[in-house]
């Protein structure tokens, strides 16, 4: 890869020109869990219910269970933002609410919000990353907070950090936004990705217990959508570059910084992989039929097929990159890999029925649904139920 500037950022920002890196298309698929084990002691992966020596935790089936969801969007309704609020914003249907996911060869534990809480007293659980990391983050309060409500609790909802703390139990629920992991800065004016810096935000992640990071998204983002000006990188500044070779760079830095700063005795790291969006119903109907739609507006069940394939056209690329990251680290994270069974819950997403969206967005779907986030309650619910299996089984 060949920079463009100097080592000045003045006369760097008055060049104009690209890099391209050549991306590579190969997809690899990976079901290995990483490094599940206890809170405190190193363990192999868990077992309930089967007598297998491991269970397969992200390769499965939905099943309808008419004991979902296992908490109503009105038991928490200061946590979830609008955005996720499907209910409460007027999401006629309901049965996308009642599947429960079936591991291959055992069943998950319920989350047992009591549990958490007595497990985790004392302790700071953080998520790290972009808005599938608040959806996530504010699942998990849900969950507990439904299963306690009479407990003291605390928010601060706030930019980039957001707290929620339970009070009786010294808990502390947090979300960071970094959509990037690395680090932003503000130079001339103009926003600047530094893909080999996670110094500033790394200060405010160090010590929490239980660390969550995800990323993904924002780095496939271009124009109004795109989070930078510039990319730096060796000291040299860049317009663009190869998307997934500028996520390979930020990714080595956070798994550096992870290998050299993390005490794997005292805090747990998981990574959420990518979740995968719905824009394209080729995915889920072949072609083979006719479609009102051109994404998950409409759509109230999950795919029918098993989740043992990658039902969707392709596989993510930037999990190939993460994943080989990952592979590579000496401290590797606990994986929750729930990249393929999201991807077959097209019916999960907002859609149309998200706060964020006037009147007249909503009359339009085509153009206006949200088939990146997921509804809450709902489908990060099952992730941090396999977060909370990891965690404590």
């Amino acid at each position: 890869m060949a920079p463009f500037c100097s080592q000045s950022i003045g006369s760097c920002l008055a060049l104009l020109c690209l890099v391209f890196v050549q991306s590579h298309s190969a997809i690899i698929y990976s079901m290995k869990n990483h490094h599940h084990h206890n809170f405190h002691h190193h363990r192999t992966a868990p077992m309930f219910q089967t007598n297998q020596s491991n269970c397969a935790l992200f390769a499965g089936t939905w099943v309808q269970d008419d004991s979902y969801p296992m908490y109503q969007s009105s038991q928490c309704p200061l946590i979830i933002d609008p955005e996720f609020n499907c209910q409460m914003y007027g999401r006629p249907d309901s049965d996308y609410l009642k599947y429960r996911w079936r591991p291959l060869n055992c069943e998950l534990p319920r989350f047992n919000g009591a549990e958490f809480l007595l497990k985790m007293k004392g302790k700071t659980v953080m998520f790290v990353g972009d808005s599938l990391g608040r959806n996530q983050w504010e699942s998990l309060v849900c969950l507990i907070y439904s299963a306690n409500p009479q407990t003291q609790t605390q928010m601060v909802k706030g930019d980039p950090l957001s707290t929620f703390s339970f009070l009786d139990y010294g808990l502390t629920l947090q979300f960071y936004k970094a959509p990037y992991l690395v680090d932003i800065e503000m130079y001339q004016g103009k926003r600047v990705l530094r893909l080999e810096d996670i110094s500033e935000n790394s200060k405010v992640w160090r010590n929490a217990d239980v660390l969550s990071f995800n990323t993904g998204h924002w780095w496939s983002h271009k124009g109004g959508l795109q989070g930078w000006d510039y990319m730096e990188s060796g000291g040299y500044y860049y317009q663009d570059m190869d998307r997934l070779a500028a996520l390979e760079k930020g990714m080595k830095t956070w798994a550096n910084w992870i290998d050299s700063n993390i005490d794997t005795t005292r805090t747990r790291v998981f990574f959420l992989s990518i979740s995968p969006t719905h824009y394209d119903p080729n995915e889920w109907n072949g072609g083979a039929t006719p479609t009102t739609t051109k994404n998950c507006y409409g759509e109230t069940a999950p795919m029918k097929v098993s989740g043992v394939t990658y039902p969707g056209t392709t596989y993510p690329d930037q999990m190939r990159v993460m994943d080989s990251v990952i592979r590579g680290m000496r401290n590797p994270p606990s994986l929750l890999d729930i990249t393929m069974l999201s991807e077959l819950r097209k019916d999960g997403h907002p859609s149309i029925y998200s706060g964020d969206l006037s009147p007249q967005q909503r009359a339009n779907p085509d153009r206006s649904a949200d088939c990146s986030h997921w509804c809450l309650p709902g489908l990060p619910d099952t992730w941090n139920q396999l977060f909370y299996t990891t965690l404590f089984f």
